[in-house]
């Protein structure tokens, strides 16, 4: 049996999707039944529980072989990074006493570093709570820069006729989308080749700037004029908060965003065939995930600018979804 947590969520969703078409046995854990109904429609089996107890997690891990492991975004949190050191702590517990075998951890890029990087120090938290485990072979998928966070920029588009944005706008950076990583994750279980604690990047189809994201999505609908804005880190932090983020998490954001823009957050492998996946900027525009986006540019005119408010995506690396404001996060 496979075990998949925030199996609701983006990647979590399609490590499930695989596993259940190749006829695997799946258990999806997560606090709201609603929200996994779709996968136990498909033949999985619902464990609903809070993913900070320990004691329930060891349930949801027996008697699995593998599990697909994720720390669920808490956006309202006032203390963010103990929310994720809890639930890390939560997991290292069940996982050790469950004494399951194979697991695959999504982290983040950046994960080698102890801190100045935002909400990633939590997964680097999981990551050394997790090799201390001496039974499990554990290998920890330290993805790039999500694609689905340039979704919202439909918002900054509608409101200012421009993306905007705290990275640089010649900053060049990892972009993957999050089907690769689900495909990646789900593949790794079902032919498990992992021994001891591995590290595993994950880059993306190539680099690419938020100048050329503007370019393509541009392209993609009818605006090949479309720039690119930088904000600054106040008014990225700002925003963020509008949308109904705590402040605490907003600043973990803006640290990161600052991480990168230093260089100091950065892939550690060189690109090469085994971290780099098939899905091109250019067809994840063009494809359904970014259909939400197409469909808001097209309820009111490009060429209408009012005040600056764009409700801006996930701009983690780490992150399993996208920014929904005044909403608790789904697991």
């Amino acid at each position: 049996m496979y075990v998949v947590l925030g199996a609701s969520g983006h990647t979590g969703h399609v490590v499930a999707t695989n596993l259940l078409t190749r006829g695997q046995k799946v258990r999806v854990v997560g606090r709201n039944s609603l929200h996994l109904q779709p996968l136990a429609s498909k033949g999985a089996e619902p464990f609903i529980a809070d993913v900070c107890d320990a004691s329930a997690l060891v349930k949801a891990f027996e008697p699995a072989d593998s599990a697909y492991i994720m720390i669920p975004p808490n956006l309202t949190s006032k203390d963010p990074l103990g929310y994720a050191d809890r639930l890390s702590d939560a997991i290292f517990a069940a996982a050790q006493k469950s004494g399951i075998k194979n697991i695959v951890v999504l982290s983040s890029i950046g994960a080698e570093l102890a801190s100045g990087t935002g909400p990633v120090v939590g997964l680097h938290n999981l990551e050394q709570k997790l090799n201390q485990i001496a039974q499990a072979n554990v290998l920890f998928l330290r993805a790039a820069y999500f694609m689905e966070n340039t979704l919202p920029q439909a918002n900054a588009i509608r409101k200012m006729g421009n993306a905007a944005g705290p990275l640089s706008p010649d900053l060049s950076i990892p972009m993957i989308a999050t089907r690769d990583i689900g495909n990646v994750a789900s593949d790794v279980l079902l032919h498990p080749t992992i021994h001891g604690k591995q590290v595993r990047e994950l880059h993306g189809q190539r680099d690419l700037t938020y100048t050329e994201v503007a370019a393509t999505v541009g392209e993609a609908i009818g605006k090949p004029d479309l720039k690119y804005v930088q904000i600054t880190g106040d008014q990225f932090r700002d925003v963020l908060v509008q949308t109904g983020m705590s402040l605490q998490v907003a600043n973990l954001l803006r640290e990161m965003t600052d991480a990168l823009n230093s260089g100091k957050m950065h892939p550690v492998e060189p690109r090469s065939p085994q971290n780099t996946t098939p899905t091109a900027y250019e067809t994840f525009v063009n494809g359904p995930s970014s259909q939400p986006m197409r469909n808001r540019l097209q309820l009111k005119s490009l060429e209408r600018v009012s005040h600056f408010s764009p409700i801006l995506g996930e701009v983690g690396l780490c992150r399993d979804g996208l920014i929904r404001p005044s909403r608790r996060p789904r697991s």
